[in-house]
């Protein structure tokens, strides 16, 4: 399974990811790119502007893309 359909499904189950998430579950370190992808397919997906503080205090920004609208005729399917 490819990264783009890893996401695509967590994006299934979960409703949503992030780019840490992506990272530590898929190894995928361009959450952009995969997100632009899956766009470009057919699929809504809403990025919200996220925001915390690191371990040292310092504002840290960061996306959250969730779907919003699954288009399950593009043929990918969750394998």
């Amino acid at each position: 399974m490819n990264k783009t359909i890893a996401v695509l499904n967590h994006l299934r189950e979960k409703g949503s990811i992030t780019s840490m998430e992506a990272i530590e579950c898929y190894g995928a370190t361009r959450l952009s790119s995969i997100i632009f992808s899956l766009r470009k397919r057919g699929h809504d997906i809403e990025t919200i502007p996220t925001g915390t503080t690191d371990r040292y205090g310092h504002a840290v920004n960061y996306a959250k893309y969730v779907l919003k609208d699954d288009c399950e005729e593009s043929g990918e399917t969750v394998q």
